[in-house]
C-alpha cells in the first residue's frame, strides 16, 4: 500500500470514528457531558438529558439544590454541538434579566470556558447571553419583556431548543409563543423549575394526562439520600440534610414552602383558606426595577404585638409595595414601647395600625401621647380585633374582616407588591398568609378562625401575616377620624 493510499485509509477511518463518536454523543448525553467537559449527570439528570432526546415536550418540577439549572445549562451546549453546524438554534428565557444571566447563562459560559480549558472548545463564541456561529445567531437568552411574541415567527431551524427555566414565573404568553417557534418533529420545549404555585401555567403543564413527559425531583431522590455513587466534589453541590431540617423548623412540613422546596411537589390550594397561595404568588412577580416614589406612599405600619413569649412584629407598607420588618420579644411594656418609638422615628410613617388587644392598648395610648408631645407625627391607631365588625351582616368579628377584606382581597387583586422581600422573609409571610381557614356560619358569615387554631396547626403564631394586613388596614373613617380626636384631645 503507497504512502497516498495509506492517508486516504487513515483519513476514513478516522471519519467514520468522528461519526461513530457523534452519534453515541447525541444518543448519551452522560458520555458527553464525560467526554467533553469531565462531568457527571447523575441519574435524574440523565433522564432529563434522555427525555429532551425523546420527547417534543419535557416538564420537570424539583426540589431546590438538584443541579435542574446546572443540567439545562449541559443540555443547551450538548444541543447545539450534537447537531449539525448552522441547524440547530437555542432560545432560553427565565422570568427576569438577572436570572437568565446570573444562573442560566452563567452556567452555560462556565461550561464553554470549561470545554476550552480540556482542548474539546465548542462551535462559535460565547458572551454573556448570546451565542454565535459566524454572523448567525445560534442561542441567546431573554426574559419575557424583551420579546414580542410574534418575533418567534422569524425563529427556524431544524432543530430548535426551548428552554424554560424558573417556568412557574413565566407567563402563559411566553409559552404560547414557545410552542409556535417549536413545532418541527425534531424540536424540544425543557419546562424546569421550583413547582411553588399552583395557579402557574407550569402547573398545569406538570398535571398527569398532559402532553408533556414530566420528571419529578424530590429532594429525597438525590444521591446525598439515596447512596447513589456520585463524584466526591459534586456531593456539596446537592442538597442535603442540613437543609431539610432547617426548612422543616423554619416553615413546617406541610407547609407549601417545604413542600415545594423540599419535596418538589406543587402544594394544594386549600380549599377553606383564607388566602389562596397561587394568588400570593402572583403578588412577588420579580421586578425589573423598583417601583417610583411617588407610588410609594403612604408609607404606613402595622403592629402585631407579641403575647404569651410570642414576638411583637413590625410591618411597612409603601403604596401597595410591603416593605421592612422588625421583631423583638419584650414582656416589659415600657422597654416595648421605646423599641417601637425608635422605629417610627426612623421610618416616619403617616399612621400606625396597632393590635390593641392586651398590652397593645396601653403602649397605643403611650404613643400617643408621645405623638402629642412631638415625638413623632404618626396618627396612632389601635385596633382590637375582637370587636364587632362595621358590616355584621357579612363578618361576625373585625378580624375576619380584616383578614378577608385585606389578606384576601388584595391577594386576589394581586395588589401586594412582595418583590422587594429576601426570599427567606417572603417565604415565611406566604406561609403565615396561606395557614388561616375560614368557615360559613349558620348566619350566612365569613368566620375566620380564632388565631390559636391557626398557631396549633402552623407550629407558630402568624405574626407577620397579622402585623401585614394591619399595615393596610383602613379603619372606618380612616386616619382623619383619629386626627380629629387627637385635635379634641390637645385642645381639652
Amino acid at each position: 500500500m503507497d504512502a497516498a493510499l495509506a492517508l486516504a485509509v487513515n483519513w476514513l477511518d478516522e471519519e467514520i470514528e468522528r461519526e461513530q463518536q457523534a452519534e453515541e454523543y447525541a444518543a448519551r448525553p452522560g458520555v458527553w457531558a464525560r467526554d467533553k467537559l469531565g462531568e457527571h449527570l447523575w441519574s435524574k439528570q440523565i433522564d432529563i438529558a434522555e427525555s429532551v432526546r425523546d420527547h417534543r415536550l419535557t416538564a420537570v418540577h424539583s426540589c431546590h439544590g438538584s443541579g435542574k439549572s446546572f443540567n439545562a445549562s449541559r443540555l443547551v451546549c450538548w444541543w447545539l454541538d450534537t447537531h449539525p453546524p448552522g441547524e440547530a438554534r437555542v432560545v432560553t428565557t427565565a422570568p427576569t434579566g438577572d436570572q437568565v444571566k446570573a444562573i442560566l447563562w452563567s452556567e452555560i459560559n462556565g461550561a464553554w470556558v470549561k470545554a476550552e480549558a480540556r482542548g474539546t472548545k465548542f462551535i462559535g463564541r460565547i458572551n454573556e447571553t448570546d451565542w454565535k456561529l459566524g454572523k448567525q445567531l445560534v442561542a441567546f437568552g431573554r426574559k419575557p419583556s424583551d420579546y414580542n411574541p410574534h418575533a418567534f415567527q422569524g425563529i427556524h431551524a431544524k432543530y430548535v431548543l426551548v428552554v424554560i427555566d424558573e417556568a412557574c414565573g413565566v407567563t402563559k404568553q411566553f409559552w404560547t409563543a414557545a410552542m409556535s417557534i417549536a413545532t418541527g418533529e425534531h424540536c424540544r420545549i425543557l419546562a424546569i423549575g421550583n413547582p411553588d404555585d399552583p395557579g402557574s401555567h407550569f402547573a398545569r403543564v406538570c398535571q398527569a394526562g398532559s402532553r408533556w413527559n414530566t420528571i419529578h425531583i424530590s429532594t429525597f431522590d438525590t444521591p446525598n439520600f439515596t447512596g447513589e455513587e456520585v463524584p466526591d466534589d459534586l456531593k456539596p453541590m446537592l442538597v442535603g440534610q442540613s437543609y431539610v431540617d432547617e426548612m422543616r423548623e423554619e416553615f413546617g412540613e406541610t407547609s407549601p414552602t417545604y413542600i415545594s422546596k423540599v419535596l418538589g411537589e406543587f402544594p394544594n390550594e386549600a380549599e377553606d383558606g383564607v388566602v389562596r397561595l397561587s394568588a400570593v404568588r402572583a403578588c412577588h412577580a420579580e421586578r425589573e426595577n423598583k417601583r417610583p416614589l411617588d407610588e410609594q406612599v403612604p408609607i404606613e405600619l402595622g403592629i402585631d404585638m407579641g403575647a404569651g413569649g410570642d414576638e411583637t412584629v413590625i410591618r411597612e407598607r409603601r403604596g401597595m409595595v410591603v416593605g421592612r420588618r422588625w421583631g423583638f420579644r419584650e414582656k416589659d411594656p415600657v422597654k416595648a414601647t421605646a423599641k417601637l418609638l425608635e422605629i417610627i422615628q426612623q421610618v416616619k410613617p403617616a399612621a400606625v395600625k396597632i393590635d390593641s388587644i392586651g398590652i397593645g392598648w396601653g403602649i397605643a395610648g403611650t404613643l400617643r401621647e408621645k405623638g402629642l408631645k412631638g415625638e413623632h407625627q404618626a396618627v396612632i391607631i389601635p385596633v382590637n380585633v375582637s370587636e364587632a365588625t362595621t358590616e355584621p351582616g357579612k363578618f361576625p368579628r373585625l378580624r375576619s374582616e380584616i383578614w378577608w377584606r385585606i389578606g384576601r382581597q388584595l391577594s386576589e387583586d394581586r395588589a401586594w407588591d412582595l418583590s422587594e422581600l429576601e426570599e427567606k422573609d417572603r417565604e415565611q409571610l406566604v406561609t403565615q398568609l396561606t395557614a388561616p381557614k375560614y368557615s360559613i356560619d349558620a348566619a350566612g358569615r365569613i368566620v375566620v378562625e380564632p388565631k390559636e387554631e391557626t398557631k396549633k396547626r402552623l407550629g407558630c403564631s402568624p405574626d407577620d401575616a397579622d402585623a401585614l394586613n394591619l399595615a393596610f388596614y383602613t379603619p372606618t373613617g380612616g386616619a382623619e377620624q383619629f386626627m380629629d380626636w387627637l385635635r379634641e384631645y390637645a385642645a381639652a
